[in-house]
């Protein structure tokens, strides 16, 4: 039986029964941790809110909570203009999520789950030493949605990727990678292709790769 919402419905949902819900239903999102740093202690935070924005630049957003209360990320990508976005492998999805917990400012989330930080010498915010797929980014725009969310919008100037994973068209294989997906606020998958096809036009017969 399919249960129907009104606006209102939604609106008189428990807080976090609500909270729920809503996420859900975008479905598999990235699992993404985000690496940042104040020039002194370095962050990570889980984030499932990043999309891509254009190829050339090569541009990712991603959605930032309101600023209502201490966002250690989102107050060093604002101080320092650079940030970090590494896959989450599926083999320590724990890892990643235990990156929500609410540390002090000055306590490192690699330290607290057990990641490593790696630095590159041509780029200032810090890796995930154990993530796959690696990109570092320099804040390209910012701005504040309606409902006070923050988009980042950054231009990839760096891109750690393993050369087998990447197909002669240039396709990632991000399943092969070993990268994970999250649904909702709290739930970690691996994923399974179901199909690849070759480039859509009208009146021509779709083909698998």
């Amino acid at each position: 039986m399919t249960r129907v919402l009104s606006r209102s419905d939604i609106d008189n949902l428990a807080q976090r029964y609500r909270a729920n819900l809503i996420n859900s239903l975008s479905g598999f999102k990235p699992a993404v941790l985000l690496g940042t740093t104040d020039g002194t202690t370095h962050n990570l935070a889980v984030i499932s809110s990043v999309v891509h924005i254009g190829a050339n630049p090569p541009l990712l957003g991603m959605i930032m909570r309101p600023h209502t209360v201490q966002r250690d990320s989102l107050g060093n990508i604002k101080k320092q203009g650079f940030y970090t976005l590494n896959h989450v492998h599926t083999s320590w999805v724990d890892k990643a999520h235990q990156t929500s917990a609410r540390y002090e400012v000055d306590e490192s989330e690699f330290d607290a789950v057990g990641l490593t930080v790696q630095m590159s010498e041509h780029f200032p915010a810090p890796y995930v030493k154990e993530s796959s797929i690696k990109m570092g980014l320099k804040v390209a725009q910012h701005f504040t949605l309606l409902n006070d969310t923050e988009m980042v919008i950054g231009e990839i100037h760096e891109l750690h990727i393993p050369n087998d994973i990447i197909a002669e068209d240039g396709y990632a294989d991000i399943e092969g990678a070993g990268s994970a997906c999250i649904s909702g606020l709290d739930s970690y998958h691996s994923t399974s292709r179901l199909a690849q096809y070759t480039y859509a036009k009208p009146n021509v017969e779709l083909k698998q790769k």
